[in-house]
C-alpha cells in the first residue's frame, strides 16, 4: 500500500488524521483509497466527495459490567453513523476482541456503499465492542449487550439508526438490545433492530439472507464470464452463517466445495466436501476441525485449484503477498473489506473477476430492509416472497453495476462505488448544508 498522504479534490496533499499510520492505513485507509479511485468518475458531483471521507458521527463508549465473579470488567464500544443523507443508518454490531475504531469506522462507509449500490433507503452505520465473547457466560454476555445499548441509546432508534447482527452476535444478541431500548423509551420497539428472533418480528429468511446473495451475486458474475455453475470447483474462506450457507447453495447448484477454512483449520477434497455434513457437524462442534478431510495449511488454502473463492471471513484476508498464487477465475467477497487495494490491482492484472462486498454480501441488509419495513406495517411476507424479492433485487443491482463497469472499463468494485456513491452525494446535494 502507498504511504502517501490522501490527495484532495483540488490535487493538494494533505495530512493523515491522527488515527491513521502512514505505513498501515488499516481498514478505514483502505475505504479512503476506494473513494480516491471513484472520485475522477463522480463528475460534478466530486465537490462533494469529502462528505465520504469523515463520517457524520463517532461514539466511544466504556461497556463496564459486573461479571459472574463479582468483579467489574471495562470494554470499549463503538457506534459510528458514517452517512445519513438518504435514510436512518444500518449496520451490524460485532463482538470480537479485535475490534478498532478504524475498522468500525471502515465498516459503515462500506455500508454507505453497500445500501446504496442495491438502492435501499439507509444510509450506513456499525457498531462493536473490543470483546472476545467466548471469555464470557451467557449472563455476562447479555449484560454486556445491555449496558452498550444504553451508552448508544441517544443515537440508535427505528428512525435514526438500526443495528444487527454481525460477528459473534445473533438474533438472542438482537432480542436484548430491542428489549433495552424499548424499556429505556417505554413502549416496544421492534424496529430499532434487525436480524430478530421471529417471535419477535424477525423476518423469514434472514438468517440465509447473506449466504443467499452472494450466491445469487456470484451465479450472474459467473454466466457473464461463461463459467458454468454445475461442476465448478469451490474454496469458501469462513465458515460461519455467510460461508456456510453459500457454500450448501452452491453445492446445491452443483458445484464441487474443495476446500473451506474456518478459525481453526483448512480442509481440502478435490473430489468434493460433503457440506450439509459439514455444516451439521460444525453446528455441534463449533468448527470444522475435526470433520474428515485432507488438512492443508492456511497458505496452501489460497492456492487451491478452484475457480470460485469465497472469502467470507474478516477484512483484509485477501493481500499482495496471496493474490498472485489464488487460482480462481472468481472471487466473490462475502465478508467486509477482504481484498485490499493491492490484491485487487493484481487480480485484475491476472483477469481474476472480483465480485466485491458492497454488492455480493449485501443480501443481508437487503432482507433486514424487508424486516424493517414488516415491523412498521405489522404485516409479514412469506419466506418465498422474500427470497424472491431479494433475488429480484440483487439481480438488478448486480446488472447495473455490470453495466457500468463495462461503459467505462473499470472493476465490477469501481463500478459499484460510482454508482452508490453517485446516489450518496445526489441526496447530499438536494439536502443542501444546514444551516
Amino acid at each position: 500500500m502507498s504511504s502517501a498522504a490522501p490527495t484532495n479534490i483540488a490535487g493538494q496533499k494533505h495530512a493523515l488524521p491522527s488515527y491513521l499510520n502512514a505505513d498501515n492505513l488499516g481498514p478505514w485507509g483502505i475505504y479512503l483509497q476506494q473513494v480516491d479511485r471513484v472520485t475522477p468518475y463522480l463528475g460534478s458531483l466530486a465537490r462533494w466527495v469529502e462528505t465520504l471521507k469523515r463520517p457524520k458521527r463517532a461514539m466511544i463508549v466504556d461497556v463496564p459490567i459486573e461479571l459472574d465473579n463479582g468483579t467489574i470488567a471495562h470494554y470499549e464500544g463503538y457506534r459510528v453513523q458514517h452517512n445519513l443523507s438518504r435514510g436512518p443508518g444500518k449496520g451490524g454490531v460485532r463482538f470480537h476482541q479485535d475490534v478498532t475504531l478504524s475498522e468500525v469506522m471502515a465498516l459503515s462507509a462500506w455500508m454507505s456503499v453497500k445500501n446504496a449500490a442495491v438502492n435501499v433507503p439507509y444510509g450506513g452505520a456499525k457498531g462493536g465492542i473490543r470483546v472476545d465473547p467466548r471469555t464470557l457466560s451467557h449472563a455476562e454476555l447479555e449484560r454486556l449487550t445491555r449496558r452498550y445499548t444504553s451508552e448508544i441509546n441517544i443515537i440508535i432508534g427505528p428512525s435514526k439508526d438500526i443495528p444487527a447482527p454481525d460477528v459473534n452476535t445473533n438474533a438472542q444478541v438482537m432480542a436484548w438490545m430491542m428489549d433495552t431500548y424499548s424499556m429505556n423509551s417505554g413502549s416496544t420497539a421492534t424496529g430499532v433492530v434487525t436480524g430478530k428472533p421471529i417471535s419477535l418480528g424477525g423476518s423469514l429468511g434472514r438468517h440465509e439472507a447473506t449466504g443467499r446473495g452472494v450466491f445469487v451475486v456470484g451465479s450472474e458474475a459467473a454466466r457473464n464470464i461463461g463459467l458454468e455453475i454445475k461442476g465448478a470447483r469451490v474454496a469458501v474462506q469462513g465458515f460461519g452463517n455467510v460461508g456456510a450457507v453459500a457454500a450448501k447453495l452452491f453445492h446445491e447448484a452443483g458445484a464441487k466445495v474443495v476446500a473451506v477454512q474456518d478459525h481453526r483449520v483448512s480442509l481440502y477434497n478435490p473430489a468434493g466436501l460433503d457440506v450439509p455434513a459439514m455444516m451439521e457437524y460444525a453446528s455441534h462442534s463449533g468448527t470444522i476441525d475435526g470433520f474428515q478431510a485432507e488438512v492443508i495449511s492456511s497458505e496452501q488454502f489460497w492456492q487451491v485449484d478452484c475457480d470460485i473463492l469465497i472469502p467470507a471471513a474478516l477484512e483484509g484476508q485477501i493481500t499482495a503477498k496471496n493474490a498472485p498464487q489464488i487460482q480462481a477465475k472468481l472471487v466473490i467477497e462475502g465478508a467486509n473489506g477482504p481484498t485490499t487495494p493491492e490484491a485487487d490491482d493484481i487480480l485484475r492484472e491476472r483477469n481474476i473477476l472480483v465480485a466485491p462486498d458492497v454488492i455480493a454480501n449485501a443480501g443481508g441488509v437487503t432482507v433486514s430492509y424487508f424486516e424493517w419495513v414488516q415491523d412498521f406495517s405489522s404485516f409479514f411476507w412469506t419466506e418465498e416472497e422474500i427470497n424472491d424479492r431479494l433475488v429480484r433485487i440483487m439481480q438488478e443491482a448486480f446488472r447495473a453495476i455490470w453495466q457500468v463497469a463495462q461503459d467505462n472499463k473499470v472493476t465490477l468494485r469501481t463500478a459499484a462505488f460510482i454508482v452508490a456513491c453517485s446516489r450518496i452525494l445526489q441526496a447530499r446535494e438536494m439536502r443542501g448544508l444546514y444551516p
